[in-house]
Formats: structure tokens, C-alpha cells, sequence
């Protein structure tokens, strides 16, 4: 049995949970509301303050398909109550991000600015040369940051660019390396 699909998901106070025909399931909470609908196939059951996800059988479809539908209803659950959140890191002279509006100004050594319009239910905040992207749904969140991220990717030489906060680059040697 799927480890990540047998575990429940558990419903914290001042969250409701509707589940509906077709596994359409609503998560409401004080952040905002999520829906999504989930395999047919699969039986999601509420009790209590958990959630359990069951399966008709072990085929390495289904099996597959549980794992990944609790992780979901776990994500939107967490979405709602806590949110989350991206940093990413503006490396360079002369790169810079500044919030006009509601809208990303970013100037990454283009001839011109580049305008990021964020889709709804996100948030963009700059501090210096740190974009902090938050929202509710973790897979929204995780595309903007990767958009963003696109405009300027790391330099494997100089490591000029924009990355994630955490990320490690390895930078590659200059050709001058070898001559000696």
C-alpha cells in the first residue's frame, strides 16, 4: 500500500471541507478556498476531523493515483490555512525588481523593462533583491516563481541571474583555466 496514501489528512479547526459528486472536493478556510476534482475511481472519505483516500484496487495506476491525490487534498488543506510561499534571488549588477502596482517591474540587462502581470490569487512582494511570491495553491505559487525565474536564468559562469533563495549553482571553470 502507498505510504503517502494511507496516511489521513487531518482537517484543522476553521476548515471546512465539502466533498461533492464526481470527487469534487471544496476546501474552505480562513485564507481563502480551493476546489479540485480528483479520479472518479478513488472513494475520499470524510470522518471526524480526517480525511482518508481508498482505492478499488493495487494496480500501479491506482496506486499511483493515491499517492498523489493525498498529497493534493494535504496541499490545499495547508494552502488555506497557512499559504506558502517562493523567494527568489536577484544575482548582478545593475538587476533590479520593483512593484508598480500590482504589476513585477524587472530590469535584468535587457534593452528594456520587463513587465510581469501576476495571475489572480497571488501575491508578488520585493524587498532589495529578494521577490517573495505567495498565494494558497502551491502549484500556482511554484509556476509564477519558475516564470519569473525564466526571464533571467543563472549565468553557469558568473552565476548572474535570478534563482530560487536556496539554490546551490555550480559554476563552471572560464576557458582560461586550462592555460598555465
Amino acid at each position: 500500500m502507498s505510504r503517502i496514501g494511507k496516511k489521513p489528512v487531518e482537517i484543522p479547526s476553521g476548515v471546512d471541507i465539502t466533498i461533492g459528486e464526481n470527487n469534487f472536493v471544496k476546501v474552505k478556510g480562513p485564507k481563502g478556498e480551493l476546489s479540485n476534482t480528483f479520479h472518479p475511481a478513488l472513494k475520499i472519505v470524510k470522518e471526524d476531523n480526517v480525511i482518508k483516500i481508498e482505492r478499488p484496487s493495487d494496480e500501479p495506476f491506482m496506486r499511483a493515483i493515491h499517492g498523489t491525490t493525498r498529497a493534493l487534498l494535504a496541499n490545499m488543506v495547508q494552502g488555506v490555512v497557512n499559504g506558502f510561499t517562493v523567494e527568489l534571488e536577484i544575482v548582478g549588477i545593475g538587476y533590479r525588481a520593483a512593484m508598480k502596482g500590482k504589476t513585477l517591474e524587472l530590469q535584468l540587462g535587457y534593452s528594456h523593462p520587463i513587465v510581469y502581470e501576476p495571475p489572480e490569487g497571488i501575491q508578488i512582494a520585493v524587498e532589495g533583491n529578494i521577490i517573495k511570491v505567495s498565494g494558497i495553491d502551491k502549484q500556482l505559487v511554484g509556476q509564477v516563481a519558475a516564470e519569473i525565474r525564466d526571464f533571467r536564468k543563472p549565468d553557469p559562469y558568473k552565476g548572474k541571474g535570478i534563482r530560487y533563495k536556496d539554490e546551490q549553482l555550480k559554476l563552471k571553470p572560464g576557458k582560461s583555466v586550462g592555460k598555465k
